[in-house]
């Protein structure tokens, strides 16, 4: 039994900001700006509100370059930037989730069983100014895994991509033609899962090892030992996919269900910080 752990969400990167993580523990979920304007999804920055701030995802930024329109040349901003499409993966609602990144997401994503766990983690901010961090903000079971390819015949593609219709993969595909004509993995969620409504958990450190010059951002000791991570190295700088060695019941003993963590789950992992009710 496995949980695989994958770096999600819009960053500096791609939104050009990092969603927020408020004083009170509740924080946002934005997805990333999508690639294409050629997708079925119907959710852009400019209707993505926030959970617990005021506004709209299209308010934390002024301007993205997605890529790769016009080779990253073009810039969108004002009403454009409104109406620009999200890749909204995951998708909490639906629990479902697809990848193409083949720096072992790929290879890990693709190996999960039913009753396996895939965790989500993206970078947040604190509004105060206080350093970035990765978190761990959400979390499914796994239901069922899919693999799809260019490789494939056209009509077992298309079977494949419209038995998943709310995943943010299937909605950017055009004619059951792949976009980046990539083997994209989809996972399909059950519950236990969602989105955390509170209290995300760090999974960085920032300091500079002993024989570096610049401080990075790395993975926790305690969560590297207690989650048992297999896979995915310690440096967190580029969102490496992790692999830990637990069962889905474990990682939910270890974590709790979204919706119904208690004070005492919460806290094990963000020590310090203020008690929520």
């Amino acid at each position: 039994m496995t949980v695989v752990l994958a770096g999600v969400g819009a960053d500096s990167t791609n939104l050009g900001a990092l969603a927020p993580l408020y004083d009170d523990g509740r924080f946002e979920y934005v997805p990333i700006p999508e690639k294409t304007r050629e997708t079925a999804e119907t959710e852009t920055l400019g209707s993505w509100e926030l959970r617990a701030g005021d506004g709209v995802a299209a308010d934390l930024t002024t301007r993205i370059t997605p890529q790769p329109v016009h080779d990253g040349s073009e810039t969108v901003a004002g009403d454009a930037l409104e109406s620009w499409p999200l890749h909204r993966d995951p998708n909490f609602a639906a629990l479902t989730y697809g990848e193409h990144r083949t720096s072992g997401y790929v290879s890990r994503l693709r190996a999960l069983e039913p009753g396996d766990v895939v965790g989500f983690y993206a970078g947040l901010r604190r509004p105060d100014g206080d350093r970035a961090h990765r978190y761990l903000i959400g979390y499914f079971t796994v239901d069922e895994v899919a693999v799809v390819g260019p490789e494939m015949p056209p009509a077992e593609r298309e079977s494949i991509l419209a038995s998943h219709p709310e995943n943010a993969h299937a909605k950017r595909a055009q004619n059951g033609d792949l976009y980046l004509e990539k083997p994209v993995v989809i996972v399909d969620g059950r519950e236990p899962g969602g989105l955390f409504e509170r209290d995300p958990i760090r999974l960085s450190d920032y300091y500079v090892k002993p024989g570096n010059e610049r401080a990075q951002y790395y993975l926790r000791e305690e969560i590297d030992a207690e989650w048992n991570v297999r896979a995915g190295g310690e440096n967190m700088m580029y969102k490496p996919a992790y692999r830990c060695a637990l069962t889905g019941s474990s990682f939910r003993d270890l974590i709790g269900v979204p919706g119904a963590r208690t004070a005492a789950e919460r806290d094990r992992w963000n020590p310090g910080r203020p008690r929520q009710p």
